[in-house]
């Protein structure tokens, strides 16, 4: 049976009762939890309490701690990902170059008689730090390894730096403090999926923070073309891709962009990545998740490099070809170039090679090239609302060389769109079931994350 008749034949009998078994996985769910306690304490006042002040404080000197206290509730899966996410003051002097180290605390304080001398004891190796932090801006540390199910959890940020910060607390109402808390598919490493283009210079450090959220994140790596600037020739691979999305060499799935064929034939590409980016006269492969049944199928948007996108043309024969010999599985596909963009960038060469992902029910498409980030509803080739059997594709163009903040003209069946932070894509793929979520670079806060099913 085809696969969307399928689906809808079992949402049918889903509605009408006549199945006895449960959905296998949940669909993720977003939580925000607001402190039931915070306050601060000063070395300087060993003995007083500050539940009464407006802010919450931290510094080294003399030393200020802040605690923060919530009540987690209600998690029915496993936790994808947490996050404390505060916001700086608008008093004079709120911000700070160290905004404090997150560590997790004892739970048995109260605001209202928390002092220096009484305060929690800090545990474990520190969560993640918020760098510098200016007024009036909200910033988030990943705090994911001490929100472990429902209960209490209580957290200290600290700092040695005599610059201190000021944080709005649980009284400041829109601006109180969050822990946000996803919850979902659990990942693996051999379910996930991590996701960018546009990535490397030499000239910039931004693609060594996104490697970053690589370093912390076990999984597959697609890197969506244009991987390095400006030519992408051997010494720019070596120089400036190599030492920090290159840490990753050995798990990633690259895709060709258009800057590597700025050096002929893309050699410096095909010579870095030998043949695990598929043949040099090519480009396009396939490969297999190692857990979670997806088939992933890599191809070439540079048309005029590979005798075109046409129908009939050998990248095309070689699509329907593959997608033939994988007709049960849940699939997706990424190349560079977007076939919708609101970033001015769509190419619409690409449409034969999309139309055959659609015909044989392919769930997801990810692209790069416009610097942005960019999620649309599942569609057909024309552009129609299509739920049933139409693939969602991502722009994800945010993987460090630069951003483009300005959209043009927002396309139909545009859902979300960002061009100022930097992130990677994280999928995490089980059997029927996808779970997507953007993970954006220390200290900022854009996210996106969702959940959806093959068709």
């Amino acid at each position: 049976m085809h696969r969307s008749r399928y689906a809808a034949a079992l949402v049918l009998a889903i509605l009408a009762g006549t199945l006895t078994f449960a959905p296998p996985v949940r669909a993720n769910g977003n939580f925000v939890f607001y402190p039931t306690n915070d306050s601060y304490v000063s070395a300087s006042a060993p003995n007083s309490n500050f539940d009464s002040q407006p802010v919450l404080a931290v510094a080294g000197s003399p030393t200020r701690i802040s605690y923060l206290k919530f009540s987690v509730t209600g998690l029915l899966d496993p936790v994808i990902h947490a996050r404390l996410r505060i916001h700086v003051s608008t008093i004079p002097d709120a911000g700070s170059r160290t905004g404090g180290t997150v560590q997790r605390s004892e739970t048995g304080w109260l605001e209202t008689s928390l002092t220096y001398t009484n305060r929690p004891a800090l545990i474990g190796s520190p969560l993640g730090a918020y760098g510098q932090v200016t007024a009036n801006t909200w910033y988030d540390v990943e705090v994911t390894a001490a929100v472990i199910n429902n209960g209490i959890v209580s957290f200290g940020i600290s700092s040695a730096d005599a610059n201190g910060a000021y944080y709005d607390n649980r009284e400041s109402g829109s601006t109180a403090p969050q822990l946000l808390v996803e919850t979902g598919i659990p990942g693996t490493g051999e379910n996930v999926l991590l996701a960018a283009g546009d990535i490397a210079s030499c000239d910039r450090d931004t693609d060594e923070q996104t490697a970053r959220i690589l370093d912390r994140e076990p999984g597959t790596v697609a890197a969506l073309g244009d991987l390095v600037y400006e030519q992408g020739t051997p010494a720019e691979f070596a120089n400036c891709y190599g030492p920090t999305w290159g840490r990753h060499k050995a798990r990633t799935k690259p895709a060709v962009g258009n800057h590597e064929y700025l050096t002929a034939d893309a050699a410096g590409y095909f010579g870095y990545f030998g043949a695990a980016a598929g043949r040099p006269d090519e480009g396009w492969y396939s490969y297999d998740m190692p857990a979670g049944g997806w088939h992933i199928i890599v191809l070439n948007s540079n048309c005029s490099k590979v005798g075109g996108c046409h129908v009939g043309s050998p990248q095309e024969r070689w699509l329907q070809a593959d997608l033939a010999a994988n007709p049960a599985r849940c699939t997706l596909a990424y190349w560079h170039h977007p076939i919708f963009s609101s970033g001015d960038r769509e190419r619409a060469e690409l449409l034969p090679l999309f139309q055959a992902l659609y015909d044989a029910d392919v769930e997801i498409l990810l692209t790069g090239h416009a610097h942005q980030y960019e999620r649309f509803a599942p569609q057909t080739p024309t552009r129609v609302d299509d739920p049933v059997q139409g693939i969602r594709q991502f722009v994800v163009g945010t993987g460090g060389r630069s951003l483009q903040p300005d959209f043009g003209t927002i396309v139909p069946n545009s859902e979300i769109r960002n061009g100022t932070t930097y992130g990677v894509l994280k999928l995490t793929l089980v059997p029927g079931i996808y779970q997507w979520r953007f993970l954006p670079v220390a200290n900022q806060t854009f996210t996106d994350s969702g959940a959806g099913t093959c068709h």
